[in-house]
C-alpha cells in the first residue's frame, strides 16, 4: 500500500484509510461487531493503516468495534476519532465543545478503543458557543499531556482553521470532498491546507455510495438509512445525477477500472496530501477500493473528466438546511 504524510508533524497514513461509521450507524445495512472486526482486521491485512470512527457512531459502539480490531496491531495503525457532541438518554443532543468536555470525551474515548494515545482528535463540528481558540488550547493541553498526538477539524471554515492553527498545529481536516461536492475547491479549504501544510481527509469520497454506480432512481433506501434525509438522494436528483455517473464509467470501461476507483484516483490525483477514507460493509468493495491507488490517471484524462464534469449540474444539497448550517463556520 502507497503511503502518504498528513500535516507537518509527520504523520504517515496508508493512501487511503477505511472509514468506520457505516459498519454500525448511518445506514441500513449494518454488521455485527464480530463482522466488524472481521472486516477492518481485513483491511489492515490488505494495507490500510488509517482508521476514522467516532464517539457519534453509535453512539461509543463504533469505537468500541474499531478499538477491539485493532487491539491486536496497534503499533501498526493510526486511529482517528472525535469531539464535539452531547448525548441524552444515549441519543445526540446539540454541540459542545467546552474544553472541560473535550478532555471527558478523550478520557472516555480512550477507555472505549482501549489505547493509551489517541493518535488523531478532530473537532466533529465546530461549536460557536466556544471560541475555537479555546478548542484548541484543550487539545492543545491533551497533546502535552500525551494523551493526543495530533489535533485536526472537521467541516470548518477557512478563517476558523487560521484562527485554530494559531493556537495549536492542525494536522488536519476532514471535509467532504468528491466529483460531486467540490466545496472544498470554492471556500478557500484547499488553499489554506497549502499553505498551512495541513492535510485533507475526504469523507464521502464515493458519494455516500452513489458514485460507485450501484444506486439509480429505482434505488429504495432502508429504514434508518441517513440518506432518506439527503436532497440528492431523492430519485429525481439520483436520475439527473446519473450523468456523473455515466462519466466515470466511461473512462472506467477505458481504463479496465470500476467508477468507484476512478472516483478514488481522480481524488488523489488532486493533491498529495490528500487522503480519502471509504467506508464499506463488504470484502470485494473494500478491495476494490484500495485497488484505486493503483490507478494512474494521465493529465490528460484528468482534464478530459475535469471539463466533462464542469458541464454537469450536480442536483440537490448535499445535507438539508438545517445541517447544512453546521458547516463552513
Amino acid at each position: 500500500m502507497k503511503k502518504r504524510v498528513l500535516g507537518t508533524a509527520g504523520l504517515e497514513v496508508s493512501a487511503l484509510g477505511f472509514g468506520c461509521m457505516g459498519l454500525d450507524f448511518g445506514y441500513a445495512n449494518k454488521v455485527s461487531r464480530p463482522e466488524g472486526v472481521r472486516l477492518i482486521r481485513k483491511a489492515v491485512d490488505l494495507g490500510v493503516t488509517f482508521f476514522d470512527t467516532a464517539e457519534v457512531y453509535g453512539p461509543f459502539t463504533n469505537e468500541e468495534m474499531v478499538g477491539e480490531a485493532l487491539k491486536p496491531v496497534r503499533d501498526r495503525v493510526v486511529i482517528a476519532t472525535k469531539f464535539g457532541f452531547d448525548f441524552v438518554d444515549g441519543r445526540q443532543s446539540g454541540l459542545n465543545s467546552r474544553p472541560e468536555h473535550i478532555k471527558e470525551v478523550a478520557e472516555a474515548s480512550l477507555k472505549r478503543l482501549g489505547v493509551e494515545v489517541i493518535d488523531l482528535f478532530y473537532q466533529h463540528r465546530v461549536d460557536l458557543g466556544v471560541p475555537i481558540e479555546d478548542v484548541a488550547g484543550a487539545v492543545k493541553d491533551l497533546i502535552a499531556e500525551g494523551k493526543v498526538k495530533h489535533f485536526g477539524l472537521s467541516e470548518p471554515g477557512a478563517k476558523t482553521v487560521r484562527r485554530a492553527h494559531a493556537v495549536q498545529p492542525v494536522t488536519t481536516l476532514q471535509n467532504e470532498y468528491s466529483l460531486w461536492t467540490r466545496g472544498v475547491e470554492t471556500n478557500g479549504i484547499l488553499e489554506t491546507c497549502a499553505e498551512l501544510g495541513i492535510g485533507l481527509v475526504p469523507y464521502s469520497p464515493l458519494g455516500k455510495g452513489f458514485l460507485t454506480g450501484a444506486m439509480s432512481k429505482d434505488t429504495r433506501l432502508g429504514e434508518g438509512d441517513f440518506r432518506n434525509i439527503l436532497p440528492r438522494f431523492t430519485p429525481e436528483a439520483m436520475e439527473k445525477n446519473q450523468a456523473l455517473v455515466d462519466l466515470l464509467k466511461a473512462i472506467a470501461d477505458e481504463k479496465g477500472a470500476t467508477a468507484a476507483q476512478i472516483a478514488l484516483a481522480w481524488l488523489l490525483a488532486q493533491r498529495p496530501w490528500i487522503v480519502p477514507i471509504p467506508g464499506t460493509t463488504k470484502l470485494h468493495r473494500l478491495e476494490e477500493n484500495l485497488a484505486s491507488v493503483d490507478v494512474e490517471l494521465t493529465p490528460a484524462e484528468l482534464a478530459r473528466i475535469e471539463k466533462a464534469a464542469a458541464e454537469i449540474e450536480v442536483e440537490g444539497e448535499r445535507y438539508p438546511e438545517h445541517l447544512l448550517k453546521t458547516t463552513g463556520l
